[in-house]
């Protein structure tokens, strides 16, 4: 493309109130989508969860095959 563009600044200037407010939702919209969470340290608090009449997580898991097999 040979054209020269103008900043975004100047393109938004050039719209309606109206519309500048709708740029204002999207870009915030924008922003939340891709703004990361902090870090949180990992729980492990679940562990043994799994253990249901003596069965361990991997037999659980052979269990649950068998039985979609079934």
């Amino acid at each position: 493309m040979g054209t020269v563009t103008k900043p975004l600044e100047e393109l938004i200037q050039e719209l309606s109130p109206r519309l500048r407010g709708e740029v204002r939702t999207f870009v915030e919209f924008l922003l939340s989508r891709h703004t990361r969470s902090p870090k949180r340290k990992l729980r492990q608090d679940w562990a043994g969860a799994l253990k249901v009449e003596g069965y361990t997580g991997v037999e659980l898991q052979h269990l649950a095959s068998k039985w979609r097999d079934e």
